[in-house]
């Protein structure tokens, strides 16, 4: 998962926490929104982790 898919499920999940007040039967939009926004920041999270471990094809580490 990139970071800009990780964004997008951070957003979808602050938006059904903070602002849908929208009742469905049988599913609550306030556990569907904190799902994601977890998900979203562990798919973040493991981004950064792995650009930050990353290396070249000849073993130097890639600088920014």
């Amino acid at each position: 998962m990139g970071i800009g898919i990780s964004l997008l499920l951070i957003a979808a999940g602050a938006v059904l926490i903070w602002a849908v007040d929208v009742t469905v039967q049988g599913v609550d939009l306030v556990t569907v929104g904190w799902i994601l926004l977890v998900i979203g920041g562990i798919g973040a999270l493991a981004s950064l982790i792995l650009m930050g471990t990353a290396s070249s094809r000849d073993g130097r580490a890639i600088e920014p």
